[in-house]
């Protein structure tokens, strides 16, 4: 299927669309947990 015979091949894209997605959800899902800077430890 397209040229690549090597399943190796196919188990590294298939997991970097997949952590490409997990990555773009995670910074969805945490897009404004970071807006309130003093809160955290004091400093």
């Amino acid at each position: 299927m397209f040229g690549i015979s090597d399943p190796g091949i196919w188990v590294g894209y298939l997991l970097s669309f997949l952590l490409t997605a997990v990555c773009i959800a995670y910074g969805i899902i945490n897009w404004k947990n970071g807006s309130d800077e003093g809160s955290e430890d004091g400093s």
